[in-house]
C-alpha cells in the first residue's frame, strides 16, 4: 500500500491529479486519497420480532391487517393504507431464484469478503428477498429453487442467505 501511495503522489506531481493506472488495462483511474470510516446506528424496536425470529431461525415479517398486503423485509407502517396496524406472519423459506450478480469489487466495508454473490428470489409467499448466495454462482441460474437460510455471518452476527436447492 506504502508503494501505491508513492506512485500516487508522483502522478499528482507529473499529472497534477491524485491517479493512478489500472494494472489490467493501463487507463489512468482517479484514486481518492480521503479514508472514509461510517458508523451509524438504526433504531430496530418496531422490528424486533423480525431479529428475534432469525435467532429461532425463523423468517418473519409483517403484514398489513386492512390491505393484507406483505412486506419484506418488515416495515411498522403500511405504505398503500397509511397504518400502523401490522401482523407478525413466518414467511416460507423457499422460492424461485429471479437473478444475480457477483460483487468483485466490494466497498471497502465488505473488503474482507471474497467476491460474492448477491442475488434477488420471489419466495413462494409472493415477497423479494434480496440476500447473498452461497455457493458457486455458476453452477446456479435464474428460475433455479432456492431456500432462504439463517447463517452466521464472518463479522460474527447471524444474517439470512440464500441457498441453491439441488435438484
Amino acid at each position: 500500500m506504502e508503494e501505491f501511495k508513492k506512485a500516487v503522489e508522483r502522478n499528482i506531481a507529473e499529472y497534477g491529479f491524485p491517479v493512478a493506472l489500472d494494472e489490467k488495462t493501463g487507463a489512468m483511474q482517479w484514486v481518492d486519497m480521503r479514508k472514509l470510516e461510517l458508523s451509524y446506528l438504526i433504531c430496530i424496536e418496531n422490528i424486533a420480532p423480525f431479529f428475534e425470529g432469525m435467532r429461532e431461525g425463523k423468517l418473519l415479517t409483517t403484514k398489513c391487517k386492512r390491505c393484507g398486503e406483505l412486506f419484506f423485509p418488515p416495515q411498522k407502517d403500511c405504505p398503500n393504507c397509511r397504518v400502523s396496524e401490522m401482523e407478525w406472519v413466518e414467511l416460507k423459506k423457499e422460492g424461485v431464484l429471479e437473478t444475480l450478480t457477483v460483487v468483485f469489487v466490494r466497498p471497502p466495508s465488505f473488503a474482507m469478503h471474497d467476491p460474492y454473490t448477491v442475488a434477488i428470489a420471489k419466495l413462494d409467499d409472493g415477497v423479494r428477498i434480496t440476500a447473498w448466495l452461497r455457493g458457486d454462482p455458476r453452477k446456479v441460474k435464474p428460475g433455479q429453487r432456492v431456500r432462504v437460510e439463517i447463517s452466521r455471518r464472518k463479522e460474527g452476527y447471524l444474517m439470512y442467505e440464500l441457498v441453491p436447492i439441488e435438484g
